[in-house]
């Protein structure tokens, strides 16, 4: 572990694509530890606190999360692109923090003001007291993802793998204990809160920005991006957890609530994706455009939007365990989630490919363009809900957030070829969707009883890369870098086997 950064530490060079590769390796990774970790946290927490409990618990946890990445997702993306152009990054770094620290402390008090109005709203006055606590949580996890962010700004992005890592094993193992303790939904909100402590502690060991002292960095260089980036993130978050608070506004039920806050989890998989690569891409593609290696950009861009296609066959694999992966980790009690989340995993999908490409247009220096291409899907959605929820329910809610979000990541798309005359590749498209109908088909006939579903999901999900190869999609150079990295790791690991004389 290294030491935090000192005052006047120069910006590194532009991270190469190989550099950021590893480093999303790396992220990606970290960020993976949700799913193992959230999901025997979910495992277990529907099995003590049920439908009902579970419920409640979810609605508080997405109306304080909302808030929380309203907050950082509007200053991320600007913060990286003006930490990675810095000569002198320490300056903005702590007028961020600043920003930030004022901005969660709103929070707390707009929360402790409405928390009786909004829960009456769900329907749910007992979940007053929740969000009263649950709240706490936005200012730390505010500050803590400005540090996240400086990382990725400075390109270190094994030190932002380690954080997320320490927040997802904490956050497992403090909820679970004190549950277990016999604290039910106030164990669960206490460990959240806890673990994201945990992770501005492990944040500020490696790099150290002053939190309260002068900065002469004039915050008004950031509103240029921070404005529509800021409606950006509000508009996207908003989105995020918009069919759940619609099936609940529109008469849902609480149990209700709880199969869709499930499926909503369970397909996170494509978000893992987009935290771990869109911050490392922002970072690499501003570095290469102030360089101005403007055709490297566009390459790096165009692999980024190909990137997102390569996750379809995952999503089809996903859609067709649905019932199978409902019923192993959360019992037959929720199986009515499992069609659901074979719909949302693949709305995660385009919201994914919606991340990287606004990403793009921010690098581009082109902030404007992405509130102008993703502003309307809020209220297209809420359109859409008033007439499907009604007549559908929960899956209504389903197909209006997935149709409305692939609406919109064709939109982004054409953006990026209006701006950069770059497309993305459809024979990547369509061997990735050739694959997605195989693994859905295929996992829907093979039938698995209980653990052997691993096996299954383990097999299937190694046949996705093979067939890609089989099918032409990767490159003699990107077959060389993967050699060269495999190679590298087999050599420092025989290296660390060797017997000393």
């Amino acid at each position: 572990m290294g030491q935090p950064t000192t005052f006047n530490s120069p910006p590194k060079p532009a991270p190469s694509g190989s550099h950021m590769a590893t480093g999303t390796l790396q992220v990606f990774l970290a960020e993976a530890l949700l799913l193992p970790t959230g999901l025997l946290t979910a495992a277990f927490l529907t099995r003590q606190l049920g439908p009902d409990g579970y419920g409640v618990l979810l609605l508080a946890t997405t109306i304080v999360s909302w808030i929380g990445w309203s907050i950082t997702s509007a200053f991320t993306r600007t913060t990286i692109k003006f930490i990675g152009e810095a000569e002198d990054w320490q300056p903005v770094a702590s007028a961020v923090l600043q920003l930030h620290l004022l901005l969660g402390g709103l929070a707390v008090v707009i929360v402790w003001a409405l928390a009786e109005p909004i829960a009456q709203a769900l329907g749910e006055p007992g979940m007053a007291t929740y969000l009263r606590l649950f709240v706490f949580e936005v200012p730390i996890f505010c500050l803590a993802y400005v540090h996240r962010s400086v990382l990725v700004g400075l390109g270190r992005f094994s030190q932002r793998a380690i954080v997320t890592g320490s927040r997802w094993i904490a956050r497992m193992v403090l909820v679970i204990a004190l549950v277990a303790a016999g604290l039910s939904v106030w164990g669960a909100i206490l460990g959240s809160v806890a673990s994201v402590l945990v992770e501005l502690l492990v944040c500020r060991f490696y790099v150290a920005p002053p939190l309260i002292s002068h900065t002469r960095f004039s915050m008004r260089k950031l509103w240029g991006y921070a404005v529509p980036l800021f409606l950006l993130a509000l508009s996207l978050r908003f989105y995020d957890k918009l069919d759940l608070l619609m099936l609940k506004l529109l008469g849902g039920t609480t149990a209700e609530a709880g199969f869709y806050g499930t499926a909503q989890n369970l397909s996170l998989m494509p978000s893992l994706f987009t935290l771990a690569f869109v911050p490392l891409l922002l970072a690499t593609l501003t570095r290469t455009l102030k360089g101005g290696e403007v055709a490297k950009a566009k390459q790096l861009g165009r692999d980024a939007m190909r990137l997102v296609f390569l996750l379809l066959p995952f999503a089809g694999l996903s859609a067709g365990a649905a019932s199978e992966i409902i019923q192993l980790l959360f019992s037959s009690t929720f199986l009515p989630a499992a069609p659901i989340f074979a719909l949302l995993i693949f709305g995660a999908v385009a919201m994914a490919m919606i991340a990287v490409t606004t990403c793009i247009l921010t690098a581009a220096s082109k902030p404007n363009w992405t509130i102008a291409l993703t502003g309307p899907m809020v209220p297209m959605a809420i359109a859409a809900d008033l007439w499907m929820i009604p007549n559908f329910g929960p899956m209504g809610a389903a197909i209006t957030s997935t149709t409305v979000a692939s609406l919109a990541a064709l939109a982004t798309i054409l953006a990026i070829y209006l701006l950069w005359k770059v497309l993305p590749s459809f024979s990547s498209l369509g061997r990735s969707l050739l694959l997605c109908g195989l693994m859905f088909t295929v996992a829907s006939l093979w039938s698995t009883p209980g653990w052997f579903l691993v096996v299954k999901l383990l097999v299937l999900g190694g046949i996705i890369p093979l067939g890609l190869l089989l099918l032409g999609e990767f490159s003699d150079r990107e077959l060389d870098w993967l050699r060269s990295r495999i190679g590298a790791a087999l050599s420092s690991l025989s290296r660390k086997h060797r017997p000393s004389n």
